[in-house]
């Protein structure tokens, strides 16, 4: 039994791989579920019965990879922003090209929609816990400015403008980013403004 099951375990891992590139090389209406099953050497009817559909195999997919990127991703220690920024560009460096891709999509594709949502989310959390050196001494309106600050930051939208829009090499584009957290450190809310509404 413990055979048959490490064979099991072994072709799950296999088709979740061999689905994860070709959702991350082709746009999502391309990828065909029979040439997932002949790469991944299974019949369709094996992929079938452990994934009744298409998106049921693409959340799969995904959330498999993500374990791998999230785990890298929680390796950059908290309060060090220039490892924590080079770990990051590390994963966009190796992935970026195919969550841009996903997010070309996500307006027409519920599935897709719903997994870069779940990496919106986490991409928040993990900034939240890295950079908390920078959220101390906030709270209330100021300190969910500060926090969406980072996250926009260090999103992935902005190692696209800087690494292909703007063609920095990579070690200016990660110094752009750290430059844009440092000045964080001395904003303070401007007198005479007032309280706006928190962001959300």
């Amino acid at each position: 039994m413990s055979a048959r099951a490490a064979a099991a375990a072994a072709t799950g891992e296999r088709l979740l791989a061999t689905a994860w590139q070709h959702f991350a090389t082709r746009p999502y209406d391309d990828v065909r579920l029979r040439e997932i099953a002949g790469d991944a050497g299974v019949s369709a009817q094996t992929l079938h019965n452990r994934f009744s559909s298409k998106e049921a195999l693409f959340t799969s997919a995904f959330l498999w990879w993500g374990s791998s990127e999230i785990a890298q991703r929680n390796a950059a220690p908290v309060g060090d922003t220039t490892t924590a920024i080079r770990v990051l560009f590390d994963r966009y460096e190796a992935h970026g090209e195919a969550i841009l891709r996903l997010l070309a999509q996500e307006e027409r594709i519920p599935a897709v929609r719903q997994m870069t949502d779940a990496g919106r989310a986490y991409h928040r959390q993990w900034v939240q816990r890295t950079f908390s050196q920078l959220l101390h001494g906030t709270r209330g309106a100021a300190r969910q400015r500060r926090l969406a600050a980072i996250v926009a930051a260090t999103d992935l939208l902005v190692w696209k403008l800087l690494r292909h829009d703007m063609q920095l090499d990579r070690a200016n584009a990660e110094a752009v980013v750290a430059e844009m957290i440092s000045c964080l450190r001395d904003l303070s809310p401007a007198p005479g403004r007032g309280t706006p509404h928190p962001v959300t």
